[in-house]
């Protein structure tokens, strides 16, 4: 009985035993030291090496990702789109050219008893554009059919806040007392493009020029002041390029096709 006693008391204790069979610490799952045991005695946390293997994988994606991003930024290859492909995706064209851009101001307004004139309070940026002389129109929310042509003929400031009477061409409706004035403000002559043709990557600008028949290249552009229509061009394009209006996304999907495969036809 003292023999078994103290075999029991030396496989608890003894020291060599002890520096084999490590017991995990209390209130930590045993799981928790589970290990992976190599030749030469090194351990290794199994959940580190996953954690490990996780993040090596999602490196290498981030990686590939990027250079799929720069083949589509840097090379400058061309897209070709055949007469038919044109027809099917209704793709037009516009020039360059030195237009009136405009921009449309867009505010409420309350109408007067004698149904004439409306009061519009216009906010900070768009106020310091609004000048007497303007076009404008005047909408009723009950009645969109019902559109009145006016012009701004007073311009004054109330409380921090530009208000600009509105006067309408004719007379408003009855029963109607608030209205949605749209106040058009020539922003001046500029080098200009359809917005349509623009494509914003980022901090990026790209338009599609055709340099030859049925041949787009990407050309990325400074733009100036954005308007209702159109938006002015510093740097990029030159006046008379023609861009790619309607159908600018489906030139530009086929040239990011063709540029990210490397094994595509030049």
């Amino acid at each position: 009985m003292v023999g078994r006693q103290e075999n029991r008391f030396l496989g608890r204790h003894h020291p060599a035993l002890r520096a084999t069979s490590p017991r995990p610490r209390r209130g930590v799952s045993p799981r928790a030291h589970r290990r992976l045991k190599f030749p030469g005695g090194q351990t290794y946390n199994l959940k580190r090496i996953c954690i490990l293997i996780v993040l090596l994988l999602v490196l290498d994606m981030a990686a590939e990702s990027q250079g799929i991003r720069e083949r589509i930024r840097l090379k400058n290859r061309d897209t070709t789109i055949s007469e038919a492909q044109g027809i099917d995706v209704t793709l037009t064209l516009s020039a360059v050219a030195i237009r009136q851009v405009q921009q449309v101001v867009r505010a409420a307004g309350t109408i007067d008893k004698d149904r004439k004139v409306l009061a519009v309070r216009v906010p900070m940026p768009e106020a310091a554009l609004i000048k007497v002389g303007q076009r404008a129109r005047a909408i009723a929310p009950e009645s969109k059919s019902s559109m009145f042509q006016a012009r701004v003929t007073r311009v004054t400031n109330q409380d921090g806040r530009v208000v600009a009477d509105v006067t309408l061409t004719g007379t408003g409706l009855a029963d109607v007392n608030h209205y949605v004035a749209e106040i058009t403000v020539d922003l001046g002559s500029f080098l200009s493009v359809p917005n349509e043709a623009i494509i914003e990557e980022g901090d990026r600008r790209v338009v599609y020029v055709e340099e030859q028949k049925g041949k787009y290249v990407p050309h990325q552009i400074e733009g100036g002041v954005q308007g209702e229509l159109y938006t002015a061009i510093v740097s990029g394009v030159k006046e008379g390029d023609q861009v790619v209006t309607f159908g600018s996304f489906f030139i530009d999907s086929e040239y990011k096709l063709k540029v990210a495969d490397p094994t595509a036809a030049p």
